[in-house]
């Protein structure tokens, strides 16, 4: 019996999940599939927002926003880093039954949520215009991509508390509410992408008006669920404040996290810019088909975001022989889903790319690249999981370095060299699943070695 039973009342219970006892196939699920789902509608914000830009105001309002992406994760993953050690920060506690920390953990990470939401919006909107220009973004969208980034950026402070927030439910095994609050959200933003785009004649300022509206209420409904708790996690407005060692602890993890989604981030925008090389309608393909890909990535990451929050609690309980299980359920849950979407979604490519634009040649680039990335997605999935397991156990600088150098290093390097040479979209989209391949080796090298220093093995062993 583990002691996060009684962390909750009876009021929480049903939302409550014990990971550290019982099977794990069937938890893991019951759990991944509300985050699967959660994170395909917060994929269908951008999904509406390309579909509407791309049907009502065109291709070079659809490639306008899409040339916004890369820069987007960008400015944001570092800070979205520290959700990441929201939830393994609480997690652990959670699992050693420390009911003070859990609740130190919850105010200082709303109160890290506000105050990054407010440098990041402050941050994104001076430096947006000339972080376009530097990646080359074609002439005919700039402007479009320029508005839509300035407006977008206004919602950072919101984005912030509902992905905060998310992650402290998800570090107690709540995936179900955050899932409610998002389809609510996610059908208002649809409904306002329609009226400010195709009926007001907005363009792309009223793509992103409708994204920071949906996003404000699914932050508010979020906060709301943490004020009305009865549990460990109720947050009293009142107390929020920086607790200097939850700070600490959340940064262990969360800035690693963060430092290596900017750094992938980095090897994208360049990938974006490379891109941007071949033309307005190359950008506007290379958009509709990577939107396409992040319903496929959402789905995978699910399992990399159980794998985090499952070997986080067992870690916190000291329940070692259960790591490894974790990690191995997850891989090939994640290797199944990858490798059946993205078949699926490479034999109806065009039909697909077809909801975007109605562009041959858009729909024809985007065919391009789908062709590379989609049959070997699964290895992008597993390479997460793997991640994701280190830093259940802790371990978050171990994980950004390697990727610095077995993906972006060699992404960057790749573009120098491969593809300055060949310079076609394929010899520059190949250069993704080579880098997931050497990252998920290099990760599970690191796996063996930190289990084997952790005594995992051993404990594995015992209890079997």
């Amino acid at each position: 019996m583990t002691v996060s039973v009684n962390l909750f009342t009876m009021a929480d219970k049903r939302y409550e999940m014990d990971m550290c006892n019982g099977p794990l196939l069937s938890k893991i699920l019951i759990f991944t599939l509300p985050l699967m789902a959660s994170g395909i509608l917060q994929l269908l914000f951008n999904a509406a927002d390309m579909i509407v830009a791309g049907r009502f105001a065109g291709s070079m309002a659809l490639g306008a926003v899409g040339a916004t992406s890369s820069l987007v994760n960008l400015l944001i993953n570092v800070f979205m880093g520290l959700a990441v050690g929201t939830n393994v920060a609480i997690a652990h506690f959670y699992g050693a039954g420390m009911k003070k920390e859990v609740s130190q953990t919850v105010h200082t990470s709303v109160m890290l949520a506000i105050i990054c939401g407010i440098f990041l919006c402050v941050l994104g909107i001076s430096v947006s215009r000339p972080l376009l220009e530097l990646m080359d973004t074609p002439a005919e969208i700039i402007d479009h991509s320029s508005d839509y980034l300035r407006i977008y950026f206004l919602g950072m402070p919101v984005m912030l508390l509902y992905n905060f927030g998310a992650a402290i439910l998800r570090a107690v095994g709540d995936t179900k509410r955050p899932l409610y609050y998002l389809t609510f959200a996610g059908g208002i933003n649809v409904i306002l992408n329609v009226i400010f785009v195709a009926i007001f004649g907005m363009g792309v300022r009223g793509v992103a008006w409708a994204t920071n509206i949906s996003q404000a209420v699914s932050a508010i409904l979020v906060i709301r669920v943490l004020i009305r708790s009865d549990s460990v996690i109720r947050l009293d407005l009142k107390q929020l404040k920086l607790y200097k060692d939850i700070v600490i602890r959340i940064a262990h993890v969360g800035l690693p996290a963060g430092f290596q989604g900017a750094i992938f981030s980095i090897s994208n925008v360049l990938i974006q810019s490379s891109v941007n090389s071949f033309g307005a309608v190359a950008v506007a393909g290379n958009t509709a088909a990577m939107n396409i890909e992040g319903f496929i990535y959402n789905s995978m990451n699910a399992f990399s975001q159980s794998a985090i929050s499952f070997t986080g609690q067992n870690m916190g309980a000291r329940q070692y022989g259960r790591v490894k299980k974790i990690m191995l359920t997850c891989l090939g849950c994640v290797f199944i889903t990858g490798a059946s979407m993205g078949a699926l979604a490479y034999v109806f490519g065009g039909r697909l790319l077809a909801f975007y634009s109605s562009d041959a040649d858009v729909i024809q680039f985007g065919l391009r690249r789908m062709l590379v990335i989609m049959l070997t997605y699964y290895l992008c999935g597993m390479m997460d999981v793997m991640v994701g397991t280190l830093r259940g156990m802790g371990y978050s600088i171990m994980p950004m370095i390697v990727s610095l150098l077995g993906a972006c290093g060699f992404r960057i390097l790749w573009i120098f060299t491969i593809f300055r040479s060949l310079h076609t979209p394929e010899s520059l989209y190949v250069s993704y699943p080579i880098s997931w391949f050497l990252t998920f080796f290099a990760h599970v090298i690191c796996f063996i070695i930190v289990t084997k220093k952790a005594g995992i093995f051993r404990a594995d062993r015992a209890q079997s």
